[in-house]
């Protein structure tokens, strides 16, 4: 973003930014009278987008002829340093011209090539699951090794738009201790200081740099020299300062070069020096810190219509990540378990395809159109094809080895890749008579709910079955199909005005609103009671990243004139579909409600035909003094109730007082990451309606034709659950990691086997820990394991690994991420950091 500044642009922005601070423009020609205390750190570099408006092949060459560009300005130059990221850049250079690369990594031995990031691109930081981040790093400082001989120790994204409060930790974990960005500025995020500490929730500190100025300038350095010794504050007078032609690479530019050199020899002026962030952060650390200030929370906000452009690249991010973390924790266990195969060079092409999607611009929905339609739809559809053989192959051997000897049944087996046991609803569809209603057992006969409907397909003989399956702790179970008369007992039922079991009332408005009535504690879920939750159109006449817009509250319209049809009613499950329209656009949901079940699930269908507006989905929860908390990567925080939009990863909730102690509704999704909330009103950001890469001051002409992003049909699910207490009382972590990850379902052939008909190869003792990966190690054969502590609360934590007869116990602290790394052949298990060393 962006980013490209004329000398003249960057003279206005420098006088304007003097005359915000003094009252009045700076004196071009002279200096304050304390400018010799200052040092400033020059730091030349390339800001390089991989791909924005152009697409990533013309990256690839941007990024060979800028590091040419900078490996002769060190030839030119005495003492000239130049500052990089991007383990996917290095890569690239290494594959298309060894000799280059050489060079390079001779000058980093040098230190006069500082190589910065450590991760794999400089990623959006917001949308990527805490798994993504560590990934990032993990691929990008064993990069960093084998090509430049030396990991990154300082992190840097300074075009990220926002950063997460959990994000120290994972820095730290990955060998950085220090951080670099620019993103939000001083006018979208007020700090102290330049320099100060970030700490995440966890208590893990790193020494953070907010760029004070931009980061893009190919001409003479002096003007902005003279605005950050101005704006100083917090008594701070080591300072560093970016230079060079960037977007599209280019680097320090000899006009660069020459200004510096004028400022080394003028009276008055600061001293400047060649530097990088890394010489910087190691000059600063060798003063007293103990006086700086510490930010406990997150650095937002920046161009928040990035948390929702270009639905589809959302979703199938969110769906590749999912997929990848579930196919290794499957077939690394089952490499030992039942000797899957786990194939670790296609996993790690895989993750780089993700990560390399996950760039700011790319991932945040501000690239150019052909990104998406190509590259975008092959990189995650490569994911998700490597993920899912991967997963159903290893479920396939396994369930192999499980007998299914009776000709006149059929057999399921069920996978669980939770470490606690699962109740999941699962759906599979298979040839069965329509006479018979049939009987479904698991491996101790007992009678399991279940019922049939439609097939996917039109073939007669095709039926779907719905069955309520209990899984064990990260395990398997084998389901037997016969037939039978068991009608299992239900209490749920549906109507065309509502659905209802024993703990949730739901009721349909003649506009296609809902209201949930809560039977355990007597309460309406939402404020309005059946016309509560609503389908919202917004006005959004923002540019694509919607610069300076900090909330959508003007509401233009709404979907409504619903149509609605019970689909399925019973034992199991009721059904009812919901088709709203607004203007050109249409919203179908079917709402799902399970027997005994204290959720409501939603199947969502969006066909949307409107431009510069934007879809919310809003839940007006019926509590007072309202606390909101977002799922954030690896973490969650508490946000302000003031309408602000927020990015969040699956889960939100909102919880307050009602007339019986707190009560609160959470919120998780599988596809979007925009979220607001205004006093009691949860609002879910559906789609927006904007023209691709529309960047202000760019009016649009209304005379063309545009690219619009969101046009036509996409689908996405939720599942609401209202609950007494907060997020931990509604276990909302847990919910949701049940909710998203796979629970593969393996048809089996008729065959003997000598396996159990079930069993548990993991789990873990405590509900509030997550078992966020499972895999082997990149070095060596070893199994590596991540835990996260998800509610904020210290956690004596027992992980059992029966399939290799060991258990590991130990304390997680608060939000801690603790990896530990397991010998297959010894048995041995040890704590390391996520690089696993």
């Amino acid at each position: 973003m962006r980013r490209i500044y004329s000398e003249a642009r960057f003279a206005f922005a420098a006088l304007a930014l003097g005359t915000a601070i003094f009252g009045q423009a700076p004196d071009r020609d002279s200096w304050p009278a304390d400018a010799r205390s200052f040092q400033i750190h020059m730091v030349g570099q390339a800001h390089i987008d991989a791909v924005w408006l152009w697409p990533w092949p013309e990256g690839f060459s941007v990024v060979q002829s800028t590091f040419r560009s900078a490996l002769e300005r060190m030839r030119e130059t005495p003492g000239f340093v130049f500052t990089a990221s991007s383990a996917q850049f290095y890569e690239w250079v290494g594959e298309n011209d060894p000799e280059l690369l050489a060079e390079i990594r001779k000058r980093v031995q040098e230190g006069r090539w500082d190589a910065v990031g450590g991760w794999w691109v400089e990623p959006d930081v917001n949308l990527p699951s805490g798994e993504a981040l560590i990934r990032q790093g993990l691929y990008g400082q064993l990069t960093y090794r084998k090509l430049l001989g030396r990991i990154a120790t300082t992190g840097y994204n300074p075009d990220s738009f926002g950063h997460p409060g959990s994000l120290p930790q994972i820095l730290s974990l990955l060998g950085l201790k220090n951080y670099v960005f620019q993103r939000p500025g001083p006018k979208e995020k007020s700090l102290p200081q330049s320099l100060f500490w970030w700490q995440s929730a966890d208590g893990t500190k790193v020494l953070a740099y907010r760029i004070p100025a931009s980061y893009n300038d190919d001409k003479s350095v002096r003007n902005r020299v003279l605005t950050i010794v101005r704006g100083s504050e917090g008594g701070v007078h080591e300072l560093m300062d970016f230079y060079g032609a960037g977007d599209h690479g280019g680097g320090a530019t000899k006009e660069n070069i020459q200004s510096i050199q004028a400022l080394q020899k003028q009276n008055g002026a600061p001293k400047v020096r060649y530097s990088g962030p890394d010489n910087y952060f190691a000059e600063v650390r060798r003063q007293d810190l103990t006086r700086l200030p510490v930010i406990k929370d997150d650095l937002q906000h920046h161009s928040v219509g990035c948390y929702t452009a270009e639905s589809e690249m959302k979703k199938a991010n969110r769906m590749a990540e999912t997929a990848l973390v579930a196919a290794e924790k499957l077939t690394a266990i089952g490499s030992i378990a039942w000797n899957a195969d786990y194939p670790k060079s296609q996993f790690e092409s895989a993750w780089k395809k993700v990560l390399f999607l996950q760039f700011h611009d790319s991932l945040a929905g501000t690239a150019l159109p052909e990104h998406y339609e190509t590259t975008a739809r092959d990189g995650h559809g490569y994911a998700l094809s490597v993920a899912r053989t991967a997963l159903y192959e290893a479920a396939e051997k396994l369930a192999w080895q499980i007998p299914a000897q009776d000709a006149d049944s059929k057999y399921l087996v069920a996978f669980n890749l939770q470490p606690w046991p699962l109740t999941a609803n699962l759906e599979y569809d298979l040839e069965w008579p329509t006479d018979s209603p049939g009987r479904i057992e698991d491996d101790s006969g007992r009678s399991v709910a279940h019922q049939w409907t439609r097939a996917t397909t039109e073939v007669t003989e095709r039926k779907r079955l719905i069955f309520r399956a209990e899984i064990p702790a990260f395990g398997y179970r084998q389901f037997r199909i016969e037939k039978g008369d068991d009608i299992p007992a239900s209490d749920v039922g549906a109507e065309e005005d509502g659905m209802q079991n024993q703990h949730l009332r739901v009721r349909f408005a003649s506009d296609g609103r809902i209201g949930i009535f809560d039977k355990d504690n007597n309460r309406e879920v939402f404020a309005g009671g059946e016309t509560g939750a609503a389908a919202l159109v917004m006005k959004d006449e923002s540019d694509t990243w919607s610069h300076d817009v900090r909330a959508y509250e003007d509401q233009i319209g709404a979907f409504g004139d619903a149509q609605v049809k019970v689909m399925e009613n019973g034992p199991l499950r009721a059904r009812v579909r919901v088709t709203r329209t607004y203007s050109q656009s249409s919203l179908t949901t079917d709402w799902l409600l399970y027997s005994g079940a204290r959720t409501l699930e939603a199947r969502v269908q969006l066909d949307w035909h409107e431009h510069q507006k934007m879809i919310k989905l809003s839940l007006p929860v019926d509590v007072k003094a309202p606390r909101a908390t977002y799922e954030i990567p690896y973490g969650n925080i508490v946000r302000d109730t003031n309408g602000d939009e927020n990015p969040g990863q699956r889960w939100i909730d909102v919880s307050g007082s009602g007339t019986n102690g707190t009560y609160g509704l959470a919120a998780i999704n599988d596809a979007k990451y925009g979220y607001s909330v205004s006093g009691h009103d949860l609002r879910i950001s559906i789609a927006r309606g904007a023209a691709y890469a529309n960047h202000q001051p760019q009016v649009l002409d209304p005379h063309l034709p545009h690219l619009w992003q969101d046009q036509g049909v996409q689908n996405f699910r939720m599942l609401f659950v209202p609950h007494r207490g907060d997020w931990r009382d509604a276990e909302a972590p847990k919910l949701t990691e049940g909710f998203m990850s796979a629970s593969p379902l393996v048809y089996q052939g008729i065959h003997p086997g000598t396996r159990p008909l079930s069993g548990s190869m993991l789990s873990v003792n405590a509900e509030n820990v997550v078992v966020g990966a499972i895999k082997r190690s990149e070095s060596g054969n070893d199994l590596i394991f991540r835990l996260v502590e998800t509610e904020g609360r210290k956690t004596a934590t027992v992980l059992r690994l029966p399939f290799a007869h060991r258990e590991w116990s130990g304390d997680l602290n608060p939000y801690e991420i603790k990896t530990l790394r397991m010998n297959p052949n010894t048995g041995e298990i040890k704590e390391v950091n996520a690089l696993e060393e």
